[in-house]
């Protein structure tokens, strides 16, 4: 085919889809079987999904030509890692893009399970790192996953080449897949950037807000605001955590956070009223986010 018939026979099948209304169907809970084909004109509308994106740090330091074994292997135990800490936390459906990859939740407990698995896949960066700098001592990058954490409505269904399943993806359209990546991109190595309505989510979770009782006790100083980048909503005024799970606690955290568990009563009323002033100076943070995008707002109505 020459490009200039190329070119016209993809303007009119754009013209054509352009000039089509299509159909949406809402689900809360749909399987994977229910999201459309590619031949079909439906979209599949999830109300409130959860991603969670995970990325590699310097993964293109990491090279191939004299280290192409060794890359190959780093790529391999920390991708395939990932994806297994993702599927065993019931994540309904999981892609692979390059050095990472995300994670859709949806149902019952989604916002638990992703978080449980992010969380998990921020501990295992941290012991593959231990054993990828005590076997290569020389010209490692530093490296290990940096994770996003977003909710949201979503549109889904196959797109790709029509009559061949082999060339058809599921695409995810909507904030969820790219705020989660943005908050994955603001993101350091060990570190779980989560969007402003997941914190909202868990501001009430025990298990989630308050660290464990291990050292001096649990405190409120789990997690840190953070603005995310790029994003132009409420979604940007988030939150960052840096610590993995407890070694001592670890499993029972998971444990009560993935099956729903949120009162915990070995919390001070003092470390209780420290989240409170947290909590106002939260509020405050976000009225600064806000007040920062209404700025920006302006000033690109006035260049325009």
């Amino acid at each position: 085919m020459e490009l200039d018939t190329l070119l016209e026979d993809l303007g009119s099948k754009v013209a054509d889809v352009l000039s089509t209304e299509p159909e949406i169907t809402e689900m809360d809970d749909p399987d994977l079987d229910d999201i459309p084909g590619q031949n079909s004109a439906r979209w599949l509308k999830i109300p409130d999904v959860v991603t969670i994106v995970f990325d590699l740090k310097s993964s293109t330091q990491l090279g191939t030509g004299r280290y192409d074994k060794s890359t190959a292997r780093i790529y391999k135990a920390a991708v395939e890692s990932s994806v297994a800490i993702a599927a065993q936390f019931d994540a309904q459906f999981i892609d692979i893009q390059g050095d990472g990859g995300f994670a859709v939740y949806w149902g019952e407990l989604a916002y638990e399970r992703a978080l449980c698995a992010a969380v998990t896949i921020r501990t295992f960066s941290e012991n593959l790192v231990d054993k990828l700098e005590a076997k290569y001592t020389k010209g490692l990058p530093k490296t290990g996953f940096k994770l996003g954490v977003a909710s949201g409505r979503i549109l889904v269904k196959q797109l790709g080449t029509p009559r061949n399943v082999d060339e058809q993806e599921a695409v995810w359209a909507g904030r969820p897949v790219n705020y989660a990546a943005k908050a994955a991109q603001s993101a350091d190595r060990h570190e779980i950037v989560i969007t402003g309505s997941v914190w909202d989510h868990f501001a009430k979770n025990d298990y989630v807000v308050f660290s464990c009782g291990c050292g001096d006790g649990p405190s409120a100083g789990l997690w840190d605001d953070h603005t995310i980048d790029h994003i132009a909503d409420a979604e940007a005024s988030g939150r960052i955590l840096r610590a993995p799970w407890c070694k001592t606690c670890g499993p029972e955290f998971c444990a009560a956070v993935r099956t729903g568990e949120t009162s915990r009563d070995d919390i001070p009323d003092h470390v209780r009223r420290s989240l409170l002033r947290t909590a106002m100076e939260t509020a405050i943070f976000k009225k600064d986010a806000r007040d920062r995008m209404e700025r920006r707002v302006r000033m690109a109505l006035r260049r325009g």
